[in-house]
């Protein structure tokens, strides 16, 4: 998945002496220990896998990061400038490589990051039936509710969201599904991992490609990450408005902070989501805190 990407030596350890498929994160900072996170469990990476002692692990430099960002641009730190400046890139297969370092600001606009200084590899999963817990509180009649996930970062959002939609076109539920991947986080590339009936547009602001998404695939049913912004909330207004039902996510560690979050005040009042699903890490990533509905009334209680 990282091939061409990591160093060659950090890719050999991981591939034969770590279970891949159970890593979350991998995290490079210039002159610390590398940490690998598994289940919400941090771990430092030494020449024999996953170590525990400072004095076994292997220390990255900021060489080796600058290199795997090079790597990761495919040579070209000019192409996905865009994204540096938003603090990440996005490789093949939807892998996010969150990036620390300087940010350049001209006039209060940011232009660029320099001197790269730490990476979080962010790790995606397809991992089958992890929304069927709040599947039939989501979907109701032959309609999917609108519905907002709120989970803090790394509990599960994106993998409910990639699940969500395969299990609808399992069902044989045939809407019209509008993947919204700002990010390329949802459209790993793997065939049917996004079901049957799913259209992508990826790398767009929600703004853009909610209107032209509605404009031009008409869609039953958008699904999107991370709502932030009230841009973001004006185009769920937007596409409530024209007949669309919305599955989102958003960060926030509980239903109290997450009410605090003034971009949603008015939503909240208007009661435009009719479910939220709140996702922890309590038990590790994706563990089920609950469903509530519009009124914050749990509807459903998961053990």
């Amino acid at each position: 998945m990282l091939e061409g990407i990591l160093p060659d030596n950090i890719l050999n350890i991981i591939s034969n002496k770590v279970n891949w498929q159970t890593v979350n994160e991998l995290r490079l900072r210039a002159d610390k220990p590398i940490v690998i996170t598994i289940g919400g469990n941090k771990f430092f990476l030494g020449e024999t896998g996953l170590v525990t002692k400072l004095n076994e692990a292997i220390f990255s430099n900021k060489t080796m990061i600058e290199d795997i960002i090079f790597r990761a641009s495919e040579c070209s730190l000019y192409s996905v400038n865009e994204q540096i400046k938003r603090g990440y890139i996005m490789t093949r297969g939807g892998i996010r490589i969150g990036i620390g370092g300087n940010l350049i600001e001209e006039a209060g606009v940011i232009k660029t990051m320099t001197n790269f200084s730490s990476l979080n590899i962010r790790i995606p999963h397809e991992i089958k039936n992890c929304s069927l817990k709040a599947f039939n509180n989501i979907v109701s009649n032959d309609k999917v509710l609108n519905t907002l996930i709120i989970a803090p970062p790394g509990a599960g959002k994106t993998t409910f969201l990639r699940d969500f939609v395969f299990q609808l076109s399992d069902r044989n539920l045939a809407y019209n599904v509008l993947v919204l991947d700002e990010r390329g986080e949802l459209d790993t590339g793997k065939r049917g991992a996004l079901g049957n009936f799913s259209d992508v547009i990826s790398f767009a602001k929600k703004k853009v490609g909610f209107e032209n998404g509605i404009r031009s695939l008409s869609p039953d049913l958008i699904i999107t990450d991370e709502l932030n912004e009230q841009e973001d909330i004006d185009a769920v207004r937007y596409a409530v408005n024209c007949g669309v039902n919305i599955l989102a996510s958003t960060h926030a560690d509980s239903l109290e902070t997450f009410i605090k979050k003034e971009a949603f005040k008015k939503i909240i009042e208007e009661k435009v989501f009719k479910r939220y699903i709140l996702l922890s890490c309590r038990e590790g990533p994706g563990t089920f805190e609950g469903v509530f509905n519009e009124n914050f009334s749990r509807t459903q209680i998961f053990y």
